[in-house]
C-alpha cells in the first residue's frame, strides 16, 4: 500500500473514493465543503434532508459519477468532544470504510481528523496505522479459502502547503512503522510447525540480506552449551527444536554511538513444559514468541526508515515442550551471570530465556536496554488487554516509554519494582526462585529479570495483555511496535 502527500485540496486528487469528516448537527469539515462545491451541492442536500447528522463513527457513501470519484463522509461528533480517542475512532471508522470498498485509490482530508492539541504530523500517523491495520490480511495457509483481498493500494493525504513539509516526513514514519508491525504481525501469526527457533533465525539472516546497514549473528545450542547460557538451555531441552540466540545489529546512528538494545522473547510454542498448561486455547501459546516478533518489527521499521540511531535487536528462542529430557521442576540451573535458579514451575520459562540473553547484551555497552514479552497471566489480571506493564530500574526510560504509548494509542502503564517484592524469590537451595507466588505475579518476574540488569538501564514491558486477540478477531497485534518505535524517534 503506497502513501503519499499532496497539498491539493480534496476535490482535485483523481482517487475511487474521497473521503472527509462532518461534524455532530451536519457540520461539514474544511474536507467536506471542498466535496460539496464539486458535487454541486448534493452533500450540504443531504445534510438538510437528515441523510446523516455527523454522529461520531457514522458513515455515508455517495456514488461517483464520471470523474468525479465516490465520496465518504465520516461523522466525527461533536466538536467540542473531538479529542485524540475521538480522532483514532473516526480514523479506525474511515479505515474500515476504505478497505470494504472496491476502489484502488482514495483522497483523505487530513485537517479534518485534527483534534484538539494534535499537530498535523500525529493526524498522519492515525490514519495511516488505521488503513494499515484495516487493510491487514494473513493468508498464507488460506489455499482456496483465501480471504478477498483489499484492493485499495494508493492513498493520498491532503493538507494544507503550511502542513506539507511535516505531513511528508510523518508519512514517510507512519509507512514504515506500519511495515513493521505487519512484520510482527506475520511472525506472530504464523503456526509453530512453521515458526520455530532456527526459522526466526532464517528471518534475521534473510532481512541482514536485504538491508545492508543491519548484521545478523545467531548462536545455536553448541554455541550457548560454550557460552554457558544454562538457562535458554534448560528451556529448550524438551524440543525437537533446539534454541537460538539471534542479535540483529541495525547501524544507522554514528559510529561508536552506544546503542538501543531490545531484547525479545522468543518461545515459538509454549506448552508450559512439565507444569503443563490446560489444554483449553493452548493454540494460542504460538503467540508467546510476540515479544520476539516485536524485535523484528522494529528492527525492520529503523531498517526502512534509516532511522539515525543504533539499535540491536536480540532475540532468545526456544519451544517450551514436556519430553523425557525436559527440565522438571526442583531442578537447578546456572545462568550465565553465573546465578542459579531453583526451577519451581518450567511454564515461568520465559524469564529464564531472557535472563541469558540480558547478560548477554552487556557485550554492547548498551545506552538502554528493554526487554519485550509475553511473559506473566498475571499482567492480563492487572491491566486487561488495554495497556502493556512497564518496570525498570531507570524512571526516565520508564517515562519516555510511557510518553510514547500515549502519543501512539499503543500504551503502557507503570508497576512498582519494590526491593521488597524481591523476598519472594526466596529460594532454600539456590540463589533464586523462577517463581515467587501467587501475589504481584508481573511485579516478581519483572524482579527476576532485574536480577540481570543491574549494570545498564533498563525497562521490561509485559505485553501479555496487548501482543494478541481471541475469539473471532484471533490474531497478533503487533504491539509494541508503535510504542517502541516512537520510543526511538523520539531518541533520534
Amino acid at each position: 500500500m503506497q502513501f503519499s502527500v499532496t497539498t491539493s485540496t480534496l476535490d482535485k486528487p483523481r482517487a475511487g473514493i474521497r473521503a472527509a469528516g462532518i461534524a455532530h448537527k451536519r457540520k461539514p469539515a474544511a474536507g467536506a465543503s471542498a466535496l460539496n462545491a464539486v458535487r454541486d451541492g448534493e452533500i450540504a442536500a443531504l445534510l438538510k434532508a437528515g441523510e446523516m447528522d455527523g454522529e461520531a463513527g457514522s458513515r455515508l457513501l455517495l456514488p461517483g459519477s464520471g470523474s468525479k470519484g465516490s465520496a465518504l463522509l465520516i461523522g466525527l461528533g461533536a466538536k467540542k468532544d473531538f479529542d485524540a480517542r475521538a480522532a483514532r475512532k473516526a480514523a479506525q471508522a474511515l479505515a474500515a470504510a476504505l478497505v470494504e470498498r472496491p476502489a484502488t485509490s482514495a483522497a483523505i482530508a487530513v485537517a479534518d481528523f485534527q483534534p484538539r492539541g494534535k499537530d498535523i504530523a500525529w493526524v498522519v500517523h492515525t490514519l495511516v496505522a488505521a488503513i494499515a491495520e484495516a487493510a491487514y490480511r494473513f493468508t498464507p495457509f488460506k489455499g482456496k479459502e483465501k480471504t478477498t483481498p483489499v484492493k485499495l493500494d494508493k492513498i493520498q493525504l491532503c493538507v494544507e502547503r503550511k502542513d506539507a513539509e511535516a505531513a511528508k516526513k510523518a508519512c514517510t514514519e507512519a509507512a514504515a512503522i506500519a511495515t513493521g508491525v505487519n512484520r510482527a504481525k506475520d511472525l506472530g501469526n504464523t503456526p509453530p510447525n512453521v515458526c520455530y527457533p532456527e526459522s526466526l533465525a532464517d528471518t534475521a539472516r534473510e532481512m541482514a540480506k536485504q538491508y545492508k546497514q543491519l548484521k545478523a549473528t545467531v548462536l545455536d545450542e553448541k554455541d550457548l552449551e560454550k557460552l554457558g547460557a544454562g538457562a535458554i538451555l534448560a528451556v529448550g531441552k524438551g524440543s525437537e527444536r533446539p534454541p537460538r540466540l539471534i542479535a540483529m545489529e541495525y547501524s544507522g546512528g554514528k559510529k561508536g554511538d552506544a546503542p538501543v538494545v531490545l531484547v525479545g522473547k522468543g518461545i515459538t510454542f509454549d506448552t508450559g513444559g512439565i507444569s503443563l498448561k490446560p489444554g483449553a486455547e493452548m493454540d494460542e501459546m504460538k503467540y508467546d514468541m510476540c515479544g520476539a516478533a516485536s524485535v523484528f518489527g522494529v528492527i525492520e521499521a529503523c531498517c526502512e526508515l534509516g532511522l539515525p540511531v543504533n539499535v540491536v535487536g536480540v532475540v532468545t528462542s526456544a519451544e517450551n515442550m514436556p519430553d523425557g529430557r525436559a527440565t522438571r521442576p526442583g531442578d537447578i540451573v546456572t545462568t550465565l551471570s553465573g546465578q542459579t535458579v531453583e526451577i519451581l514451575n518450567t511454564d515461568a520459562e520465559g524469564r529464564l530465556v531472557l535472563a541469558d540473553a540480558l547478560t548477554w547484551v552487556e557485550r554492547y555497552k548498551p545506552k538502554a536496554v528493554i526487554d519485550i514479552a509475553t511473559l506473566t497471566g498475571a499482567c492480563i489480571i492487572a491491566l486487561g488487554h488495554q495497556g502493556a506493564a512497564i518496570l525498570g530500574n531507570n524512571e526516565r526510560l520508564a517515562k519516555g516509554l510511557l510518553a510514547a504509548g500515549e502519543e501512539t494509542g499503543d500504551r503502557g502503564w507503570q508497576l512498582p519494582l519494590w526491593p521488597e517484592y524481591q523476598e519472594q524469590l526466596k529460594s532454600n537451595f539456590a540463589d533464586m526462585a523462577n517463581i515467587g507466588g501467587r501475589p504481584a505475579g508481573t511485579i516478581t518476574a519483572a524482579c527476576f529479570l532485574s536480577r540481570y540488569t543491574e549494570d545498564y538501564t533498563w525497562a521490561h514491558v509485559d505485553i501479555a495483555g496487548v501482543a494478541w486477540k481471541s475469539g473471532k478477531e484471533k490474531g497478533a497485534t503487533g504491539r509494541p511496535v508503535p510504542m517502541l518505535m516512537r520510543y526511538l524517534l523520539d531518541q533520534a
